[in-house]
């Protein structure tokens, strides 16, 4: 099972990739550069993230209880007339750092 996917119009997040990256945050920081094909994710208490990006805050909400987490995509979907078909997406994500980049 992939980590991450699109299902729905949602991302789904797997609940240890969700932990690890976000711990216990509610809300996260989210950044969608078209050029790149990037989502950028970051938790709400990332101070220096919205100093460095034009984010916006969405909701992370927990799935299950297994922690795995979604939050829906589907503004960004429509704003950049983006593939919305279910499919695992490709990520990168270094631990520690707290800030989750994922191909659309």
């Amino acid at each position: 099972m992939s980590e991450v996917k699109l299902r729905n119009r949602h991302l789904f997040l797997s609940g240890g990739l969700a932990a690890d990256a976000f711990g216990d945050a509610t809300q996260v920081y989210v950044v969608y550069y078209a050029q790149n094909h990037a989502l950028l994710l970051a938790p709400s208490d990332d101070a220096l993230f919205p100093t460095m990006h034009k984010a916006g805050m969405q909701m992370l909400k927990t799935r299950n209880l297994q922690g795995d987490r979604s939050i829906s995509l589907e503004e960004i979907l429509i704003d950049h007339d983006l593939d919305d078909s279910d499919r695992d997406l490709p990520y990168t994500y270094q631990s520690g750092l707290r800030i989750l980049h994922i191909h659309l």
